[in-house]
């Protein structure tokens, strides 16, 4: 029997989204799901959802939970992760709680910054022993990852994992779509080209019957900028560098040295940046799903229609050999001339029976290119920590990170990195 496993399955209602997906895909009927989670009783409700939602939708498939990694690994054909280590508490506590001392603000804090350094180094040797046990058990599985930080993770499981590997994130797909809904704008027939990097890529071209759409997208967003909206730091982004970039204003507020600054608070208001937005959203989330609980773990009426996540379509064109095209997280051989061979970047890729085969992109404007690799240099400092162990990598992924360097300095960001390790204890063992 072939096997999707989905490693994190405690995330119950991301694995409804993807696995009922995977249920209604007529390709992967005979199936095994495997379930893994270390948290034995988030589990067991994902375990009974998938069940109540199998009889329900009358899909062929087979659900089975696993105590033990290894053993959901064995055999798989794919493997789906979404893990998220150590959690809201305490780790992502920490990871704002411990910068507020600094005066250094965050918003979101799982991909780059200080939040996303830290992160990457608590899951970067959880994915690498997830690597081995696949090496030794599924070594020819597909390894879909859904965690952050996307770029930095992607590529510690392609360079030094050993692993098949693609990234994904609803990013790419949602981008023109939500970009034309918030202009009041049609996205009916409109073709469109990203690249770039996870959570900074690129809209590069998008037009309709063969016309440039971007002066008219440009104009819409400077009235629109008139009035505070939810989107104004990207809106800024392009009016200021000329192109619109995938990922939502609260995550690319942190991305750049030009929003969050203490010596102009007013540009928190200005620009309507939410800080804090992430552990907000955590305690949201939480509330959330003890009120949805029941609805969703007992509901033997469970209900799904497929959703705009990738993985599902991405197994059928590989089942299928039927080609799907997606943006992928993948590495840079070459892809986009202008960003470095060492990153994980993001670029349409099509898929088939073959597997993931990237596209070639050529060069980014070079603004772009600019913006991405002040964000590629803390990626690859930070796998240069988690790899080699050495304190001083870790104060050199902050200190190359753009945000953090425009609020602190160099003796500022070291005892905030010692607060940090000191802080995560036995989550970042090998730093003490």
């Amino acid at each position: 029997m072939d096997k999707i496993a989905f490693i994190g399955a405690g995330s119950t209602v991301f694995a409804k989204n993807v696995l009922g997906d995977c249920m209604l895909t007529p390709s992967l009927r005979g199936f095994e799901f495997a379930l893994f989670d270390i948290d034995e009783e988030r589990l067991k409700d994902s375990e009974r959802m998938l069940l109540n939602l199998k009889e329900q939708l009358r899909a062929d498939v087979h659900i089975q939970a696993y105590r033990d990694r290894k053993q959901a690994l064995t055999g798989a054909k794919y493997v789906i992760n979404a893990i998220q280590v150590g959690g809201y508490e305490p780790c992502t506590v920490i990871d704002f709680e411990v910068p507020k001392k600094y005066g250094l603000r965050q918003t979101i804090g799982d991909t780059v910054g200080i939040g996303g350094i830290f992160r990457a180094l608590r899951t970067i040797p959880v994915m690498l022993s997830i690597a081995e046990d696949m090496q030794e058990v599924c070594p020819d599985a597909w390894f879909l990852n859904y965690t952050n930080p996307m770029a930095v993770l992607t590529n510690i499981m392609i360079t030094h994992g050993g692993i098949k590997t693609v990234g994904l994130c609803h990013s790419v797909q949602v981008c023109v779509p939500n970009l034309f809904r918030s202009l009041n704008m049609d996205p009916e027939g409109v073709e469109y080209k990203i690249a770039g990097i996870n959570h900074m890529a690129w809209l590069l071209e998008v037009k309709k019957d063969g016309v440039d759409l971007y002066p008219e997208i440009k104009r819409r967003a400077r009235e629109k900028q008139k009035q505070k909206h939810e989107d104004m730091v990207r809106f800024e982004i392009m009016d200021k560098f000329g192109y619109y970039v995938t990922e939502s204003s609260e995550h690319n507020a942190e991305y750049h040295p030009y929003f969050i600054k203490r010596t102009h608070p007013e540009l928190i208001e200005n620009l309507n940046i939410p800080l804090d937005e992430y552990p907000r959203r955590c305690v949201a989330q939480i509330e959330q799903w003890r009120q949805m609980r029941k609805s969703l773990v007992e509901n033997k009426n469970l209900q799904h229609t497929r959703t705009h996540e990738y993985a599902s379509y991405l197994l059928e064109a590989m089942e299928t050999n039927q080609p799907y095209k997606l943006g992928g997280n993948v590495m840079n051989t070459g892809l986009i001339e202008n960003l470095p061979r060492e990153a994980c970047v993001e670029v349409p890729c099509l898929v088939d029976a073959s597997g993931v085969t990237p596209t070639y992109v050529g060069r980014l404007p070079e603004q772009c290119a600019a913006l991405n690799r002040t964000n590629i240099n803390t990626q690859l400092m930070t796998i240069e920590a988690a790899i080699t162990r050495k304190r001083e990598a870790v104060y050199q992924a902050a200190f190359l990170d753009p945000h953090t360097a425009s609020e602190l300095t160099l003796d500022e960001i070291v005892a905030l990195c010692d607060d940090l390790i000191e802080a995560h204890g036995n989550w970042l063992p090998e730093f003490h």
